[in-house]
């Protein structure tokens, strides 16, 4: 099968070597896994790290957001058919999307939304499952609930805040309250039903005090954590709950404890790559996004298309993310 891969970690997105195309077995099914013939991608933040930082013995394929056709199932599969139309995000300590086919356990896909074309389901898995979990697993709001408190969101105009702003406004009764730092990027989070927006490129607390909000409840930190990391504390009222998924290179815990702040880290890999008892949970939160974007309530934070899925647009979409200025999710579609 044709395949895009790095064997080399480190190098710029835009040398040839940092992705190229490459003939590979296809793989086969074990028993709870769906062989999935891949039909559209999306490009994460995740995919740019592993191929800056991860070294490899051997040809790696990378991301971990794809649509396809189940084309062949394991022994023991007992929720999809040949046939199934499928979304998912996959685990990343299996290889990755950027292939014609692709192996991924049933209890972390779902079927994908009907009412969505491959490119804008393909925007939503990993990112959908993060803010998901990040919401209600970590910071434990309950659907319905959060009325009188708020929910500050660093970062909100990428794809992991494009899709936390829109759970948050339409399941939760929490005033959300996203950063931006362009008119573009700041009128996305309004569009996607954010209540306030503040520029994070000026101190967070003006920001916050000049809508009328000196403390908030919730805190998800999606970017720049260690630098924030003070005005966050201190926005947090006592008792108030921090979500953090980037990788600051420290934090220092201590400071919570005078307001007696509980921390939260969010990674969706979590539960596919220790197996947990509760790895179906990813199936069923993936069944729920496909059942309110086919209702109307979500949409894709489908940003780009950039053509078809080979090694000169994944170099292009790689330097994309890696500039910063993306918006919404960077999408491939077809071989």
């Amino acid at each position: 099968m044709k395949a895009i891969v790095y064997t080399q970690h480190g190098l710029p997105a835009s040398d040839p070597k940092s992705l190229f195309e490459t003939d590979l077995p296809q793989p086969t099914p074990g028993p709870r896994d769906l062989l999935v013939k891949i039909r559209a991608i999306a490009v994460n933040p995740v995919d740019t790290k592993v191929r800056a930082g991860a070294p490899t013995d051997q040809p790696r394929i990378l991301g971990w957001d794809a649509v396809g056709v189940v084309d062949a199932i394991g022994s023991e599969v007992s929720l999809f058919q040949p046939g199934d139309e499928v979304y998912y995000a996959g685990s990343i300590a299996r290889p990755g999307s950027y292939a014609e086919y692709g192996l991924v356990d049933e209890r972390i896909a779902a079927k994908k939304p009907r009412t969505l074309a491959d490119d804008a389901a393909a925007a939503l898995p990993l990112t959908s499952l993060t803010a998901w979990e990040l919401l209600f697993d970590r910071l434990g709001v309950e659907e319905g609930g959060g009325d009188g408190d708020a929910l500050l969101i660093v970062g909100a105009a990428g794809g992991v805040g494009s899709i936390l702003t829109q759970l948050a406004a339409k399941l939760t009764r929490l005033r959300v309250i996203g950063t931006a730092s362009r008119p573009e990027t700041a009128q996305w989070i309004r569009d996607l039903g954010a209540h306030d927006v503040i520029d994070h490129t000026q101190p967070l607390l003006d920001g916050l005090r000049a809508i009328g909000v000196p403390q908030v409840r919730y805190v998800a930190s999606l970017t720049h954590t260690g630098s924030h990391y003070p005005q966050l504390i201190e926005a947090l009222a006592p008792q108030g709950k921090l979500g953090v998924i980037d990788d600051p290179e420290t934090l220092d815990v201590m400071p919570l404890k005078r307001k007696a702040i509980s921390f939260h880290w969010e990674l969706m890999f979590t539960r596919a790559l220790f197996e947990t008892p509760d790895m179906v949970r990813q199936h069923e939160i993936l069944t729920n996004v496909a059942r309110l974007v086919d209702e109307g309530t979500l949409r894709t934070t489908l940003g780009e298309h950039l053509g078809q899925i080979n090694a000169e647009n994944l170099r292009r979409a790689h330097t994309l993310i890696e500039s910063g200025r993306s918006r919404g999710k960077i999408v491939l579609e077809g071989f």
